[in-house]
């Protein structure tokens, strides 16, 4: 099998046993004080990695809960297992399975599966991206003020967020913007364009290696928020839109990272 058919059935077949525990309830522990895990999260990645070094045992693997497993070969698999483990330990159902591949450093394969809705977004380099066999692209929307967005809080340290004030400012300035709980599924929206940009902080590998590959296959852009090529591994943040959106909200960023707020916060 190729790359993308392996990565795609050992997604679903991820994606089935999570879906097994999210109708038991299984209970959830605490990484950190608000970070969690749960038996579907060490038990999907377990999955995961056993399939993928049974297809390729060269690979090297990055994985969320377990670390993954080493090589030196220029191909190395980035899992998430559960993305959205708090949604899914809390019975909300927006979860995923996100398993992106890289050669060199380069993301050139991306799926995403979402067990829920039996929704498989899939991309390879240069191929263009799909959901459950039908092309998909990013959304056709011009400007901020019409876009729906969508952003992200981390787990640990949410008191010494910035994000808060972008997401304020964005707010204010589009249709409005939504927090899923999972940056593999809020990427996956924009290349399916149910979402026009998508902007976080602090995100690590596993949770952008997928989406990334998506978002650019179906027509869009990434970048970090100033505008510099996007590192899967170095980047502090991420933008990802439909393209036409990019040049506007880098400058709408930029304004924010000044401290130049259009919208002053509303006094109590």
């Amino acid at each position: 099998m190729s790359y993308l058919e392996s990565a795609s059935e050992i997604a679903r077949e991820a994606g089935a046993l999570v879906a097994d525990y999210y109708e038991r309830r299984v209970p959830y522990e605490l990484k950190s004080e608000f970070d969690l895990v749960t038996e579907a999260d060490r038990a999907s990645e377990a999955l995961i990695i056993h399939r993928l070094r049974e297809v390729y045992p060269d690979h090297r693997i990055v994985a969320e809960e377990t670390g993954g497993h080493e090589s030196s070969s220029e191909y190395c698999w980035y899992v998430d297992p559960l993305d959205g483990t708090t949604n899914f330990a809390h019975s909300f159902p927006m979860f995923a399975v996100s398993i992106g591949l890289l050669r060199a450093g380069e993301p050139i394969l991306g799926v995403v599966y979402d067990p829920v809705r039996r929704e498989l977004f899939y991309a390879e380099r240069g191929s263009g991206a799909f959901l459950n066999n039908e092309r998909i692209r990013v959304s056709g929307v011009a400007s901020l003020n019409g876009a729906l967005a969508c952003t992200g809080f981390p787990s640990r340290k949410r008191s010494h967020d910035i994000n808060i004030h972008f997401y304020y400012q964005v707010a204010m300035a589009s249709h409005g913007v939504r927090r899923t709980g999972s940056a593999a599924l809020d990427l996956a929206y924009v290349a399916a364009g149910r979402l026009d940009l998508f902007w976080e902080f602090g995100l690590k590998p596993w949770d952008m290696a997928a989406g990334v590959v998506l978002v650019e296959e179906a027509g869009g852009r990434v970048s970090d928020m100033r505008g510099a090529p996007h590192d899967i591994i170095e980047s502090s943040h991420v933008l990802a839109d439909n393209g036409a959106l990019h040049a506007e909200t880098l400058a709408f960023m930029d304004q924010v990272f000044r401290g130049e707020y259009r919208v002053p916060l509303p006094e109590m």
